[in-house]
């Protein structure tokens, strides 16, 4: 089969068409004919040599995929109801940049109604982090409200859909006067140009000075001092990744005198029960407002899976507005 590879740590063109030999699903699991491949953060992290691979997972990068299923374990399939030829997206922990990819059934989800291989390959990265720390871990209720940084990355546009969708008010951070246009479009309360205005002080001014309920924040780094800040008492901060840097110094006694929690999470390395719990409660409680039209992929740009280094061009650019995805084929 044709792959994506890694050939050496550095800039996008270190990706390269390549061939493997194709994968053997094992118990547990099954075989996808892949149409569309979804591009992600931590796929440039790995490319650079700041994401190690997990143990026992595929060197190929690609962390979530839509297609058809080839085959698999049998009884699993039909525990989750699942048959040959059945089209699905998948969150994996590697090898999505490939024609065909093993895939967990649990961790499989059908493409809904009325969506494309490409739309439905850009839902399970974003999907499965935002409801596993949005919703579970912070515990994000109905009539809260939440601020997300980065409002118009994946994670940000499927964040404000899925807060709003669920009765949260959301307010968003982000880059230029037209990414923020195009927050308040999927439904944000407000956002925030972080290069023209300080969102701690914009924070307090559209709250009233009463803070935020939650926050989900891909920076961490100076980010995290101004985020106790901005929340409410009972707050709770999420992180979720560290592209500003590991390291803040937070005021301590607003954490106790607020009841603040701040926690974060990755995913990749979970185990397999985990994700599946996940793929479950998504199944229930988001695929639904998807078949409604509630919550809609935001495709920026698609590319030819040979042509994934312009993918990972244009996503260290900064400058898209939703998802990049690869395509295998017709998708």
């Amino acid at each position: 089969m044709k792959v994506i590879e890694i050939s050496a740590f550095g800039a996008p063109d270190v990706l390269r068409l390549g061939e493997r030999p194709m994968p053997v699903p094992g118990a547990g699991e099954l075989l996808i004919r892949v149409a569309a491949s979804g591009v992600n953060r931590p796929d440039v992290l790995q490319r650079t040599g700041n994401y190690p691979v997990p143990p026992g997972a595929s060197d190929i990068p690609g962390l979530e995929v839509a297609g058809a299923i080839e085959r698999g374990d049998a009884q699993e399939l039909a525990r989750f109801g699942f048959k040959l030829g059945e089209r699905v997206c998948a969150l994996v922990s590697g090898g999505g940049y490939a024609e065909f990819c093993v895939a967990p059934v649990g961790q499989c989800l059908p493409v809904p109604a009325g969506l494309s291989d490409v739309e439905a390959a850009s839902l399970p990265e974003t999907l499965f982090t935002v409801w596993s720390n949005v919703f579970e871990r912070a515990q994000l209720k109905p009539g809260e409200t939440l601020l997300i940084q980065g409002g118009s990355s994946g994670i940000g546009v499927t964040g404000i859909q899925l807060a709003k969708a669920l009765g949260s008010r959301v307010i968003v951070t982000a880059g230029s006067d037209e990414k923020c246009a195009a927050c308040l479009a999927l439904g944000a309360d407000y956002a925030i140009n972080y290069k023209t205005h300080d969102f701690q002080d914009e924070v307090k001014r559209l709250t009233g000075g009463q803070g935020v309920n939650v926050i989900l924040d891909m920076v961490a780094g100076s980010y995290v001092a101004k985020e106790i800040e901005c929340l409410s008492e009972d707050g709770r901060l999420v992180i979720i990744a560290v592209q500003g840097g590991v390291k803040s110094e937070i005021n301590a006694g607003l954490v106790l005198r607020r009841r603040l929690t701040v926690t974060g999470s990755t995913l990749r390395a979970r185990p397999v029960a985990f994700k599946s719990a996940i793929a479950q409660a998504l199944l229930k409680s988001v695929w639904p407002l998807i078949e409604l039209g509630r919550i809609k992929p935001v495709i920026h740009s698609t590319f030819a899976a040979q042509d994934a280094f312009k993918a990972h061009t244009l996503m260290e650019s900064n400058l898209h507005i939703g998802k990049i995805v690869l395509t295998w084929g017709v998708a």
